[in-house]
């Protein structure tokens, strides 16, 4: 029985071969993966010049192969000197997901540039877009389906009667997305978005088939508040929606200020995935990097076949600024609050 709970699993994971509801790959620390959760986000970065990131997930632990999902991307600023209160952003990122027993591989590679205009001193809009190219696959060997059920046992030299084409399909795919910033003083920063993605609606299929992956609708609203000397607290809030599936994330963490000057700082907070896991989320900055580690506490129905265990996630950002850079068309060094 517990083995036919994962080949249930796997089906949804196959949902990209039929007229589906599932959702593209996701993470918890939206905010810590800005580029796969809004275009216009590649450059938008209130404290540096240029950025490194990489992320990585572990999720459904207790089944035979745990669902993987890992990034890793960087994004730069360009003419930020040149240009008059605005500046160009350009980056790219490497998605790559692996679910399942039979290792349903979904690798995707994105380039992007945004634009990014200053409106006053306390305001930023930007517009951007990407383009990239998708690969996903599966090892048919691996995988057994209900018409090979003997009776006893799972039998794969049976005929599964899957009407099965290929074994990988590829795709472009191309994204477009907008984002505000309001800064009205050193203490205040607050910033929203909207991205629409696979805005070509692309084929994806295992089958002989015109199944198209279906547009989805990303909202964030972020804000840096800072408190005192001590204290940073960060609110956020992610709204996804794609077909008949949608999904709604809030919470907030705070920044203590460890060193006095910014130079080490201390994470801790809690986000919701209404409806699903709550995400417990610790992490500590030292110089430009930042490092942080949320657990996903399963709170659905899904928890008693995960045997109540959730996700864990890990990222890692790096924050730099150009050397001997210029300021003279900015405002202040850095949009948001910092120590």
């Amino acid at each position: 029985m517990r083995k036919h709970v994962y080949h249930i699993i796997l089906v949804y994971c196959l949902a990209g071969a039929l007229p589906a509801s599932a959702q593209d790959l996701h993470f918890s620390q939206f905010f810590n993966s800005p580029l796969s959760t809004n275009p216009a986000n590649t450059g938008f970065i209130p404290d540096g010049n240029y950025r490194l990131g990489i992320n990585y997930r572990n999720q459904w632990a207790t089944i035979p192969v745990p669902y993987k999902t890992m990034s890793a991307f960087g994004d730069f600023q360009l003419f930020r000197d040149q240009l008059t209160y605005g500046w160009v952003g350009v980056g790219g990122m490497i998605l790559r997901d692996v679910a399942g027993s039979g290792n349903l591989t979904s690798t995707k590679a994105y380039g992007s540039v945004a634009y990014h205009q200053l409106m006053g001193q306390s305001s930023l809009l930007s517009a951007g877009f990407n383009v990239g190219y998708a690969d996903k696959r599966v090892d048919l060997t691996k995988l057994t389906f209900g018409s090979q059920w003997n009776g006893q046992f799972f039998d794969s030299q049976m005929f599964s009667g899957e009407p099965f084409t290929a074994a990988s399909v590829g795709y472009f795919d191309m994204q477009v997305g907008m984002n505000y910033a309001y800064f009205p003083t050193d203490n205040i920063y607050i910033n929203g978005g909207f991205s629409v993605h696979h805005i070509n609606t692309p084929k994806e299929t295992f089958y002989d088939g015109d199944n198209k992956i279906d547009r989805r609708y990303i909202g964030f609203l972020n804000a840096s508040l800072k408190l005192n000397d001590k204290v940073i607290l960060n609110p956020g809030a992610y709204y996804s929606s794609q077909a008949k599936s949608s999904e709604i994330m809030a919470g907030a963490y705070a920044a203590y200020n460890l060193s006095g000057d910014g130079h080490q700082q201390l994470f801790g907070g809690l986000y919701y995935r209404f409806e699903d896991a709550y995400a417990f989320l610790v992490g500590y900055q030292v110089a430009n990097f930042r490092l942080m580690f949320n657990y996903d506490v399963t709170s659905s129905t899904l928890a008693a076949a995960n045997s109540r265990q959730g996700a864990y996630e890990l990222s890692l950002v790096y924050i730099g600024l150009y050397p001997n850079r210029s300021f003279s068309n900015a405002r202040r060094l850095s949009l948001c609050p910092s120590f």
